[in-house]
């Protein structure tokens, strides 16, 4: 399974040169890069991320700051030009501490410990609940309720055991957030919950009195993903 990572950094060339390191590992999987803690930290709060690379020294809120939040749950690399602050980072138990100009294979010597310790965790590492956007607040859903997920308009409805929860969201950002083994794309209008499905017949599932089609384009993961093919 990838490592889902996130880079947050305001200089452009230590985001191309990082950027640059993360594509050369195929472990890694780059899911966001943002030039703002602010931003990063809406991010965190919708999307489960395994690894964070994190400078300190960013406009307006600090790495530090961000560390201070409660959305990061994932490992953390700091990336920073400035030694003072490693002793503060061990504070919140980064994986670890790259001080630029870093070479490739400390960052590789950085990543293989963050793999070992997600690895440590087990299958079980990833979030077991998402926020996402519903009017002015953001609702917390546990994925272990969702049946399925449906686009109603400009809108998605989210079918939990309990409610129906509408989200401007799109499929795409939703995807990101939930792993498909948990969550996954069948339509361009549908994402199914794989624990809650009851029967499959002729491309169409069943969830309750529900029945989900399967589209062509996503008919050949689905069937993998349940072990059919």
């Amino acid at each position: 399974m990838p490592v889902r990572c996130i880079l947050v950094e305001d200089e452009p060339l230590a985001v191309e040169r990082l950027a640059g390191y993360i594509s050369q590992l195929p472990l890694l999987q780059l899911i966001g890069s943002f030039d703002n803690a602010l931003d990063a930290l809406s991010f965190l709060q919708t999307s489960a991320v395994d690894l964070l690379f994190l400078d300190i020294n960013l406009g307006g809120m600090t790495g530090i700051e961000l560390l201070e939040t409660a959305a990061v749950t994932s490992q953390v690399i700091l990336t920073t030009a400035h030694s003072e602050h490693a002793l503060r980072s061990y504070d919140f138990e980064v994986t670890d501490y790259l001080l630029k100009p870093f070479t490739f294979p400390r960052f590789v010597q950085a990543v293989n410990r963050a793999h070992a310790k997600l690895t440590a965790r087990g299958p079980g590492r990833r979030r077991t609940f998402i926020f996402v956007r519903s009017e002015l607040r953001l609702e917390r859903i546990e994925l272990a309720q969702i049946r399925y997920i449906e686009g109603a308009g400009d809108y998605r409805r989210i079918h939990t055991a309990g409610k129906r929860i509408l989200t401007l969201q799109t499929f795409a950002e939703l995807e990101q957030a939930i792993a498909e083994e948990v969550v996954c794309r069948v339509h361009k209008s549908y994402m199914v919950a794989l624990a809650k499905i009851e029967s499959v017949e002729r491309d169409r599932i069943r969830i309750g009195e529900k029945l989900i089609p399967i589209s062509e384009t996503y008919r050949e993961k689905f069937y993998t993903l349940i072990g059919q093919r």
